[in-house]
């Protein structure tokens, strides 16, 4: 298939999509019999659905997808950031996919420290020297190499015919440029002109073209990563680095790889667990929480209730301080005790250690905790043979740096603000120095993302994951718990109120709207410091009905935009 005939395509597409009826959040899961995507935009959903029905896998509509969200959701949707993707084909072993980005060659480990030698949050959060090396596109191709059927091209068609003609902006799009996106764009003009209306924001129901992402993405369907690290992309991504003080060059773009690397592995009362490996926290830390709360029977405690909670929270507190304490990019950290960590018996010392009726402390000197960004997304597919798909991948802030390319159209990464901002200053303001996750050249940055998958008896039975900075992996954690111990269905799992705590600060933080503030009080009368908040994540689940073998899909509703597209 040529580029001229798969851009047809996707005009195509773009046109029938506009009659076609999406399946948006509702009161309860939305079904489908054959294959279903789950994501963050109703529209990236709808193209990675038709490809499912066009007869591709669960790797294709995830490619899919993911260029979609790149152009209907910039807060997270991405070519110039990087992320994690776990696939279990429905015969075989499971593969996990790291794009992650990586430091660039001049990269290292004080860059961040002004002439003083003083920690500088601006540099280290919001410059050309906060952007990593993207690994996107190198991910998504290398997964598709792997197990992709349908033409490279097609899958990236979807999202160009959206850049290069447009999409309705929703009001949930509309509100995010108009506030966070005009502060993080106001600095660089070709994210004002990429992202406004000649300085104007965008109103609901206003149509965004966005024509210089629209060739970029053309280069990428002829050439692959090609078309984004070599030739007129890299070369205007190289430009606006050394224009603006950043140290991205050819050569980095050239030295970009995707890895495969092996699952972490676990199990929960008889259900199988597949999560990301380092330099994503999140496998090893869920397995290890999800041990711990193996020895409990929290089915019978309830859902909700303060000793559920209570368990929950002392299981994320020691999970969070291995985090900080051994995690780390593999290549670099060779000796991070996994499989002491990921053990049934080291589980079984950690809960010793948990009293059941009394809050553990936390100790400010051991571990403290650097800000991750919340604005990330997550989307999961499953196809008509069951083989299933799910990713995770992020700018990091909402809308990343803020930095549009000029002439490119993309959104560029501040992932650099994922390392350690000094070496060896660890305080209470939340500033971590500890040795795995400090930058130096080509080393990936700890993660939190936590895509994952869960099988039963040998077959499929769920695919989960969420946003939410250091919250992905307490959010996607509780969805598992919510089907397996408390028996919700896909929305209902995704619709329950959540906690979040992770060592330090030492409190827990809870969804205002959706605990009882009597159930607050016993945990506050058990010792725990706790703090209201009013979202956490935004899980995007589907589960395999092992009965009827229907999908169910869980649309997250704290997310204006999402939905489920099947057939």
């Amino acid at each position: 298939m040529n580029l001229r005939k798969t851009l047809r395509h996707g005009l195509v597409w773009l046109l029938t999509l506009t009659v076609s009826q999406l399946v948006l959040a509702a009161n309860g899961p939305q079904y489908a019999s054959h294959g279903m995507v789950v994501s963050q935009n109703a529209l990236a959903s709808e193209a990675g659905a038709q490809v499912l029905r066009e007869g591709g896998n669960a790797i294709d509509a995830a490619v899919a997808t993911a260029f979609a969200l790149a152009v209907t959701h910039p807060t997270a949707g991405n070519i110039g950031g990087g992320g994690f993707l776990i696939h279990r084909p429905a015969k075989g072993d499971a593969q996990t996919y790291d794009f992650r980005e990586k430091a660039p060659a001049a990269a290292h480990p004080e860059m961040w420290l002004d002439e003083a030698g003083n920690y500088d949050y601006e540099k280290h959060h919001s410059s050309h020297l906060a952007v990593g090396v993207p690994g996107t596109v190198a991910g998504l191709h290398l997964a598709w190499r792997d197990g992709g059927t349908l033409p490279w091209a097609r899958l990236v068609a979807p999202a160009i015919a959206l850049a290069r003609d447009g999409f309705t902006v929703t009001h949930g799009l509309a509100r995010s440029l108009s506030t966070t996106g005009m502060r993080r764009f106001e600095p660089y003009p070709a994210s004002v002109a990429q992202f406004t209306k000649d300085g104007t924001p965008y109103e609901a129901g206003d149509r965004l073209v966005q024509r210089d992402l629209a060739a970029t993405l053309e280069r990428i369907a002829e050439a692959g990563p090609k078309g984004f690290y070599e030739g007129e992309t890299a070369d205007l991504l190289v430009k606006e680095m050394a224009a603006n003080g950043g140290i991205i060059t050819h050569d980095d773009l050239k030295a970009y790889e995707a890895v495969r690397r092996a699952p972490i592995l676990g199990s929960y009362r008889g259900y199988e667990i597949i999560g990301m490996p380092p330099p994503s926290s999140g496998g090893v830390t869920m397995v290890q929480m999800l041990n711990v709360l193996e020895g409990y029977d929290l089915s019978a405690s309830g859902f909700g209730s303060a000793r559920t909670l209570h368990l929950m929270t002392e299981a994320m507190r020691r999970g969070y301080a291995n985090r900080a304490r051994y995690l780390g990019d593999p290549d670099f950290n060779p000796d991070m005790p996994l499989a002491e960590l990921l053990s049934k018996d080291y589980a079984t010392a950690l809960r010793e250690s948990i009293d059941e009726k009394t809050a553990s402390v936390s100790d400010p000197g051991s571990f403290t905790w650097g800000y991750e960004s919340p604005e990330t997304t997550h989307f999961s597919v499953v196809d008509g043979a069951r083989n299933a798909v799910s990713v995770t991948y992020t700018l990091e802030y909402s809308y990343g740096s803020g930095i549009v390319v000029p002439g490119a159209g993309f959104l560029l990464n501040n992932e650099m603000g994922d390392f350690n901002g000094k070496p060896g200053l660890t305080d209470t303001r939340g500033l971590i120095g500890t040795p795995p996750n400090v930058a130096e050249p080509g080393k990936r940055m700890l993660s939190s993302m936590s895509p994952t998958i869960v099988a039963k008896d040998g077959a499929l039975f769920m695919v989960t994951g969420s946003p939410g900075g250091r919250t992905i992996i307490n959010t996607t954690l509780q969805t598992i718990l919510n089907v397996v111990d408390h028996g919700m269905n896909a929305q209902a799992a995704v619709d329950a109120g959540r906690i979040h705590h992770q060592w330090l600060p030492d409190r827990i933080s809870y969804e205002a709207q959706l605990f009882s503030p009597d159930t607050v009080g016993l945990l506050e009368a058990m010792g725990h410091e706790t703090r209201a908040q009013s979202r956490q994540g935004v899980a995007e689940v589907i589960v395999v009905n092992p009965e009827t073998g229907v999908l169910e899909g869980g649309v997250d509703g704290r997310a204006p935009d999402g939905g489920a597209a099947g057939y």
